[in-house]
């Protein structure tokens, strides 16, 4: 920008948008200040830099405003976690889905974890108890979710994740 432009000349496109040619630097920067606004350089690249002939504070401004408004528009997805026990009971478990269809109509995803650590009772009743549970958790969520993830089946820790559907 101005002074911080080493080339010894530029193409110059003007604040309105004309192509100027190419001229040397000090020339260009004297048109720019002749007109109350800055030269910045725009690609410094090719065999001849291009400069443009723009204020740069508003050119700023109007940049961070876009990227707010960007930002301001982008829906972030949280990922939110519901944790139930192998051998939860009906009501518990029908507790435990209506938090997590309000989650989904959030548009969040939801990992649902089951803690099977130091069960004895998983090991005593059988290993599909797990399984069962998420059969009847994907049956009771239905269409208003979709399965997006297991997690492996020798993980200590057994989960699914299931995000809203679209």
């Amino acid at each position: 920008m101005n002074n911080r432009i080493f080339a010894k000349s530029v193409q110059v496109i003007s604040s309105t948008g004309q192509n100027l040619g190419v001229m040397p630097t000090s020339q260009a920067l004297n048109m720019a200040m002749d007109e109350g606004l800055d030269l910045v350089e725009i690609n410094a690249n090719g065999a001849v830099p291009i400069a443009k002939i723009m204020d740069y504070g508003k050119f700023k401004y109007e940049q961070k405003k876009r990227a707010n408004e960007a930002r301001k528009n982008q829906k972030s997805i949280e990922v939110k976690e519901v944790w139930v026990k192998p051998f939860i009971e009906e009501n518990d478990l029908n507790i435990k889905m209506k938090k997590v269809l309000e989650f989904l109509g959030d548009g969040n995803k939801v990992k649902i974890s089951v803690m099977t650590k130091g069960s004895k009772k998983v090991l005593a009743r059988g290993k599909d108890a797990v399984p069962e549970l998420f059969a009847r958790i994907v049956a009771i969520i239905g269409d208003k979710g979709a399965l997006e993830s297991k997690s492996k089946p020798d993980e200590r820790t057994k989960s699914i994740i299931v995000a809203p559907a679209k």
